[in-house]
């Protein structure tokens, strides 16, 4: 794959061996133009960077080795890890976003992310489930890449997680029992920034709406209704794909 190189200052001079790399993470930038982003991404005061930037014309542009953490992820969590700086690979798709006028992913740029997390996959093995959305690992603050990106396509291709035709035979479940029993789930799954115990309407529909966002894209009503309960249920209790 061809690659432009155009180096940000914007990493931790620490380097990392392969072992410690463990996630991809994919942002959309959110700005009005690649040249604004890529003037973001190398400003020294804005502290922001990626690895890897790729164009609505699928070109992909290099700003961090890999061996070097960017500051792409911020404040986060995934399951027991925390600030995934550390441990990921950052990748920006450039894109409006939600602020600018949010646009669908072009082919060109699926088809480059796809080839560059396939090689990712294979260098550092990293598991299916392990590449994912900003908005996973900071819900609360985050949108990217939001409900028009492709998680289903790129699922076919070992990238990322995906559910299967649910048959649910459970037992109708008491409402006053979902809200548990769902966050549990997710809990399990990888999400964070809610409580188990405490219900918080604003953060609990936060969170709710961006595991909507990646798999029920066309449906975000911040809510437990009943196709959201079964995706969760049913990705918490998979087995997982390596």
């Amino acid at each position: 794959m061809k690659q432009r190189l155009i180096l940000s200052p914007n990493f931790s001079n620490k380097s990392r061996s392969k072992s410690n790399i463990k996630f991809v993470i994919i942002h959309y930038t959110g700005m009005q133009s690649e040249i604004e982003s890529l003037k973001r991404l190398k400003n020294v005061k804005s502290k922001v960077s990626c690895h890897y930037l790729i164009n609505r014309k699928g070109n992909v542009t290099k700003l961090v080795d890999e061996n070097k953490i960017a500051w792409h992820a911020g404040k986060s969590k995934w399951k027991k890890f925390n600030n995934l700086n550390n441990k990921s690979l950052g990748i920006e798709l450039v894109n409006k976003g939600h602020q600018y006028g949010y646009e669908k992913f072009t082919i060109p740029q699926i088809r480059s992310l796809t080839k560059l997390c396939k090689k990712f996959k294979k260098i550092y093995k990293i598991k299916s489930q392990h590449f994912l959305g900003h908005s996973d690992i900071a819900p609360i603050r985050k949108k990217d890449p939001g409900e028009k990106f492709p998680w289903k396509k790129l699922s076919k291709f070992g990238i990322g997680n995906w559910y299967k035709k649910i048959n649910f035979n459970r037992k109708e479940i008491k409402d006053s029992k979902k809200r548990n029993i769902f966050f549990k789930n997710l809990n399990k799954i990888g999400y964070r920034y809610f409580s188990l115990e405490r219900e918080n309407k604003k953060i609990d529909s936060l969170v709710i709406k961006s595991f909507q966002r990646r798999y029920l894209p066309r449906k975000l009503t911040g809510k437990i209704d009943k196709k959201t309960f079964e995706i969760c249920y049913f990705l918490a209790n998979v087995k997982k794909k390596t």
